[in-house]
């Protein structure tokens, strides 16, 4: 924590000094500021460390039930200090030791389609019957599809955080966060108690989540957005990328057509992700998929649908492909004579077309 501290020294040099005199030997024999480079302000940050405040912190994250996870502790994630710049330290909520449970991340937009929410939890489902540990971001969207796909399966997932860990954000997923803590995961951040969220925390965060994984699978996103900011980490770690690929006409889906161009692997089952990622756990035990997926679900999961426009739940509910009826009326959960009668006037405002088999969205 006291390394934490150190202003504008990067990690990778901070990680550099400890190699080079331990730890310990840091602050209880400081070498000569000449010798390490350091500037006045730092250096006074390594010969007085501010002992008061530190603890102060570890007993705020001990208030909040969680856990002050350093870099050399056990439950501190293997693969996440592969990358170049780890966190010193971590804080946790939850179970840490499923930090180093084998890892695959779930990604995407926060303004999600109906067939990306699907999608999302579908993957997330299939992963955790493979006893594959889920890690996403907790942000609206995909993101929150990807929690709710594992512990709806009763398993463990991992939320990055992008503020302290006695914040929830946003807010709505509070009862989310309790019951991703109930399953067996963890909740985790690098940041300090009480820090909100800022838009510079959000790559940072991202770093995490695809340091600590196999790999990144991306569903919806379009060409500027935080998870192909997610991707980039990804390949900089020399993580896979998986990329679902969507309708044509879908603005959400741009990000991961230009990542399948770019060479990240286009993922339409379970299978695709299995047959290229080596899970290892720290028994180094390969976990492989076990069993085919259901085709019938996967062909329900084709049908794609955008974000509502309009403000229409019953017009986000159908795809630029064609949505039958009884499909249109599961996903608004609305009767299904208003679901005619609503779908009849979405034809006349021109924004959908009736065609053989059920609607298109125009």
């Amino acid at each position: 924590m006291a390394l934490k501290f150190i202003p504008r020294l990067a990690i990778h040099k901070k990680l550099a000094l400890v190699q080079q005199f331990s730890l310990i030997d840091l602050f209880t024999q400081p070498p000569p500021q000449i010798k390490i480079g350091l500037s006045e302000k730092q250096y006074q940050a390594l010969i007085s460390p501010d002992w008061q405040k530190i603890d102060s912190i570890i007993e705020r994250v001990k208030s909040l039930a969680g856990k002050v996870i350093p870099f050399d502790h056990a439950d501190y994630p293997q693969k996440l200090k592969e990358i170049y710049d780890p966190p010193l330290v971590l804080f946790v909520k939850g179970d840490s030791k499923v930090l180093n449970h084998p890892q695959l991340a779930i990604v995407g937009s926060r303004n999600v389609s109906v067939h990306g929410r699907e999608t999302a939890y579908q993957f997330a489902h299939e992963l955790s019957e493979q006893d594959i540990v889920v890690t996403s971001g907790l942000a609206l969207g995909v993101d929150a599809h990807a929690h709710k796909g594992a512990v709806d399966n009763q398993s463990a997932t991992i939320a990055v955080i992008a503020t302290g860990i006695d914040l929830c954000y946003p807010a709505r997923h509070k009862s989310l966060v309790k019951k991703i803590i109930e399953n067996g995961g963890a909740i985790v951040s690098e940041f300090l108690p009480n820090t909100p969220p800022k838009s510079g925390h959000f790559p940072k965060r991202n770093r995490i989540i695809s340091g600590m994984s196999a790999g990144v699978l991306i569903i919806e996103a379009a060409m500027r957005s935080g998870s192909l900011i997610t991707a980039r980490f990804a390949l900089e770690q020399n993580r896979d990328v998986f990329a679902v690929p969507g309708n044509i006409n879908n603005p959400q889906i741009k990000g991961c057509h230009w990542l399948i161009k770019q060479g990240a692997k286009l993922v339409e089952e379970l299978a695709d992700i299995m047959e290229e990622v080596s899970f290892d756990s720290k028994n180094s035990l390969d976990l492989r998929l076990k069993q085919s997926r259901n085709k019938e679900k996967e062909k329900e999961s084709k049908k794609s649908c955008d974000q509502d426009l309009f403000n229409d739940s019953l017009l986000a509910s159908v795809g630029y492909e064609i949505t039958p009826v009884d499909t249109v009326v599961s996903r608004s959960k609305l009767p299904t004579d208003v679901v005619l009668t609503r779908l009849t006037m979405l034809e006349l405002r021109g924004l959908v077309s009736a065609v053989p088999g059920g609607y298109l969205k125009n």
